[in-house]
């Protein structure tokens, strides 16, 4: 079997002519081990999980690493090792694709949300700092889209404090900031491999730490090992049972293997992008923030202008569907869900929040995408955007 040949993302009898917002980067290799491990006497939790924790975590440069089975579980799962739950406060952003956060409210713990910054999208460090009381035990900070967090400012807010910084990597893997990639920030730092991740496993996640302490809690809590169940100490503890697959490890180690290819391949497929956008009236080129070496998106994600509307935005999307191109809002803010607003969030608390998602709109953005098919999703978003008579502004 080669395993270096690409497969199609399907037949022109399966798809059409249909341009899909995600579709993994998957090849032979990620075939031959799923093969392999289905062959073999050990589907669940077993060797390749091991395998898969000690590869992210020297990708990483991490200590240790704990593979769940999906990154808000493994976001659960980090704040109850680190003690944090009902009576605490977390503080965090409204604004993410994977909205991590949630797990602060599964916990029974209360997310505090400060507002972001305007350019990049992720938390500000002075909107966190004015959010902090006696009750604030942590900050939930997410790399957004790929974009680094202002990881120096979050790490002297929170040593300042006293307070556990945890890192939202669910949607940046490669990017760098400083020097160093995302993940090697918090206290402890989560990865997500499901869709549209660039390192995607089906369903999955990653929780990284340099603490053992920390790193032992993790285990216990995760699963419940045959040769734990008659220890006092462990069985202290109520496991989750949320330890990932072998199967899914198979195809995470294969994709991490070939991770630089798939983000060089990304790479590409953002160059065409930019060339096509110049044109744009009212887009800029994706913003970078001063200490950022390198960003990795994981969608492409575009600021519509001011000129137009939440509605207007939903409208584009609309046209671009029925133009065979799959598009979305990159978020519905925490603060405008229906849950968080029964406990008295609500619009018109956090502004730039609210004015970047409004206008927030992610275009397809993966492998199987060649430079034809970027000049016409650019082109039917030119189009949509006139249909719904908003025309363009600057930010």
């Amino acid at each position: 079997m080669d395993t270096q040949a690409e497969l199609a993302p399907g037949t022109e009898e399966e798809t059409g002519d249909w341009i899909y917002l995600s579709d993994p980067d998957i090849t032979t290799d990620e075939l031959e081990a799923v093969v392999m491990t289905l062959r073999s006497n050990q589907l669940s939790a077993g060797p390749l999980v091991a395998d898969f924790e000690q590869a992210m975590a020297a990708y990483i440069g991490r200590q240790h690493a704990a593979a769940v089975a999906s990154g808000t579980l493994g976001a659960c799962l980090a704040l109850k090792v680190m003690g944090i739950g009902p009576g605490d406060e977390v503080i965090t952003s409204a604004y993410a694709w994977h909205q991590i956060a949630h797990a602060i409210t599964i916990v029974g713990a209360t997310p505090i949300l400060a507002d972001i910054d305007y350019w990049s999208g992720c938390i500000d460090p002075a909107k966190a700092a004015d959010k902090i009381t006696l009750r604030t035990k942590a900050i939930l900070a997410s790399n957004v889209n790929g974009h680094p967090a202002d990881w120096q400012g979050l790490r002297a807010l929170a040593h300042a404090h006293g307070l556990k910084l945890i890192e939202d990597s669910t949607e940046a893997i490669g990017s760098r900031y400083q020097g160093r990639l995302t993940g090697s920030f918090g206290d402890v730092a989560i990865f997500d491999f499901s869709q549209p991740s660039a390192l995607c496993c089906g369903q999955g996640g990653m929780v990284l730490t340099d603490d053992p302490k920390l790193a032992s809690e993790l285990g216990y809590l995760r699963e419940r090992r045959i040769s734990d169940r008659n220890s006092v100490s462990v069985g202290s503890r109520v496991p989750w049972q949320a330890s990932m697959s072998d199967l899914d490890a198979a195809v995470g180690l294969a994709q991490l293997k070939r991770i630089d290819e798939i983000l060089m391949k990304r790479k590409q497929v953002e160059a065409w992008y930019h060339t096509q956008m110049q044109s744009f009236e009212g887009i800029k080129p994706p913003y970078l923030a001063e200490h950022i070496d390198e960003v990795h998106w994981m969608l492409y994600k575009i600021h519509l202008g001011k000129r137009f509307t939440g509605s207007a935005r939903n409208q584009i999307i609309e046209d671009m569907d029925s133009n065979s191109v799959e598009s979305a809002i990159y978020c519905v803010p925490l603060h405008q869900q229906f849950h968080y607003q029964q406990s008295g969030w609500h619009r018109g608390l956090l502004p730039n929040t609210e004015r970047i998602a409004d206008r927030s709109l992610t275009l397809p953005f993966h492998t199987h995408l060649d430079e034809d098919e970027v000049k016409y999703i650019v082109k039917t978003l030119k189009d949509a955007s006139v249909n719904v008579g908003a025309g363009a502004a600057i930010y």
